[in-house]
């Protein structure tokens, strides 16, 4: 009896390593909670090529956005656990651990992390019209105007919105929050003047400052943005260490097999640190992130916690 498990259980590893070796064999689809023309979008967009060219098979973008990314990611977590459906996911999940109760869905319990894509920093950008240039004159509009300035986002939970709930709770201030159900209908009416304000990726938003189509305020790294190098961090312009990037990752749901984790890991890095790709990401404001998958798990964890400490602290709510 026990040389008959033995064998088993050699055929059944067998047939676990072909199969993820055969991995995989038609095509893959990532499902990205955002609308188009996002960076998320973007980058969901640019992997996907590289992983079919890698890989040998399609990948494709399925966009589901809507409600801060739950919609999409809830579909992501009832998908088969078969390597073939992919969640490209940003900090707006961390954040959403802790702001959005009742979802469906865990990160840590129905997904596995695969690996990191990149990191950008944000641009805070005002439509030219708005009375301020900087973030000096920003605080004192505000604080003169309490409640009649506004910012767009691209919904709860996102990036965007948590970076100005955090200036907002850093620097004294009152702007009324106008949530979008994508980034790109945010950006659109920020460059159109109907909304004042809008904190959105830099590799998204750069051309538009770089054309004058919106003033840049101040971006949100530690350090100045190497695509922006005249424009100052909100940190050193008048909010000390205050702090916002966006990052994106990919997961998959929890009982995925490892093998295909991995495989899928692996690719991902190897196109993340091929040069030709550090650079055009380098040149758009974004840097490459590469990590095993134990060490994405732990890093979406860590991430999950900084920003409860944020919402708790600053008593944020979802709209």
């Amino acid at each position: 009896m026990a040389m008959r498990n033995w064998f088993i259980a050699l055929g059944l590893g067998a047939l676990l390593a072909g199969g993820a070796q055969a991995y995989p064999n038609r095509p893959v689809k990532i499902i990205v909670p955002f609308a188009t023309g996002g960076p998320a979008d973007n980058y969901a967009r640019f992997i996907a090529q590289r992983l079919g060219e890698s890989l040998g098979q399609s990948f494709v973008v399925d966009n589901k956005p809507g409600a801060g990314s739950v919609i999409g990611t809830d579909v992501a977590a009832k998908s088969a656990a078969d390597g073939y459906t992919l969640l490209l996911m940003s900090n707006a999940h961390t954040v959403n651990e802790t702001l959005i109760t009742g979802k469906a869905f865990q990160l840590a319990r129905d997904f596995a992390g695969i690996a990191p894509i990149n990191y950008s920093d944000l641009v805070l950008v005002a439509h030219p019209s708005l009375q301020a240039n900087n973030i000096g004159e920003l605080l004192a509009l505000a604080k003169a105007r309490p409640g009649k300035l506004n910012y767009a986002s691209s919904g709860p939970g996102t990036p965007y919105h948590m970076a100005g709930e955090l200036f907002k709770s850093m620097g004294g201030v009152y702007l009324v929050h106008i949530p979008y159900r994508g980034s790109s209908g945010a950006r659109t009416d920020v460059l159109g003047g109907q909304v004042d304000l809008m904190f959105d990726a830099v590799t998204t938003m750069v051309e538009q400052v770089k054309a004058g189509k919106v003033k840049a305020l101040a971006t949100t790294g530690r350090q100045r943005s190497s695509v922006l190098p005249d424009v100052p961090t909100v940190h050193e312009a008048g909010v000390p260490n205050y702090e916002a990037t966006i990052w994106l990752g990919l997961m998959a749901p929890k009982a995925t097999p490892r093998a295909v984790v991995d495989k899928l890991n692996e690719a991902v890095s190897k196109i993340a640190n091929q040069p030709e790709v550090r650079q055009q990401w380098g040149r758009q404001g974004a840097t490459p992130m590469v990590m095993a998958p134990a060490a994405f798990d732990k890093y979406i964890q860590d991430d999950i916690a900084k920003w409860a400490k944020v919402i708790q602290s600053a008593n944020i709510k979802a709209e």
